[in-house]
């Protein structure tokens, strides 16, 4: 599957230290993992490995390499494509 796609910026090596947050604060541990918080500001077309499920019901497909979501469902009871569905 091909998807326009932000790519993620090289992370930062230097800790983020987040002072006064209840998470962080809860252990009094920083652990020095690479900081990303930045993605590119042009798209690019990347290729992702595309997981189909279907039964009688629905019809869908997952992206696990971007975290398992279902990115098409498909309601084959009455065709409606609830992954264009807006909240």
């Amino acid at each position: 599957m091909t998807i326009p796609t932000y790519p993620v910026q090289e992370a930062d090596p230097n800790p983020m230290f987040l002072e006064k947050r209840v998470y962080q604060g809860s252990s009094g541990k920083v652990y020095p993992n690479p900081f990303t918080d930045r993605v590119a500001l042009e798209k690019v077309d990347a290729t992702y490995k595309a997981v189909f499920l279907e039964n009688e019901f629905v019809q869908l497909m997952l992206l696990p390499e971007i975290g398992g979501r279902i990115h098409a469902g498909l309601d084959k009871t009455n065709g409606y494509d609830f992954s264009t569905a807006s909240t």
